[in-house]
């Protein structure tokens, strides 16, 4: 069994920041990618950032790159999002998710088998 907990959300304004964490448990963290997805209402989950098992391999969504940083700590079972100058459309409830595998970093969904509950994001203009 696997247990993702978000924390980290919140009301900002725009250009403001957050940092985004999410715990593991019950799982070898350690040996997957992990990524982080953001879902509006009405729309689709989609990708925001993934890092691979270990650290060194990061991708994003084209929307935030340059904006938002993904990061992993193996030995405290952590992976954080920062996210800068954020705007209005960032707001989204963000999910952590586990991947399939250690070193590819997926786009979609089901290419991840565990999710947390997720910790709402607004940004007001």
């Amino acid at each position: 069994q696997v247990q993702l907990v978000e924390s980290g959300g919140g009301l900002v304004q725009a250009g403001g920041s957050l940092r985004l964490s999410c715990a593991a448990s019950g799982r070898t963290f350690r040996s997957y990618a992990m990524g982080w997805f953001r879902q509006a209402p009405g729309k689709e989950r989609e990708f925001v950032a993934g890092v691979n098992w270990g650290g060194d391999s990061t991708y994003y969504a084209d929307s935030v790159k340059g904006r938002f940083t993904i990061s992993r700590d193996n030995a405290k079972n952590t992976v954080s999002l920062r996210m800068t100058s954020l705007q209005p459309e960032h707001t989204a409830k963000y999910s952590c998710g586990v991947g399939n595998t250690p070193l590819r970093v997926g786009t979609r969904p089901n290419e991840y088998s565990y999710w947390g509950q997720g910790t709402q994001v607004t940004v007001s203009s």
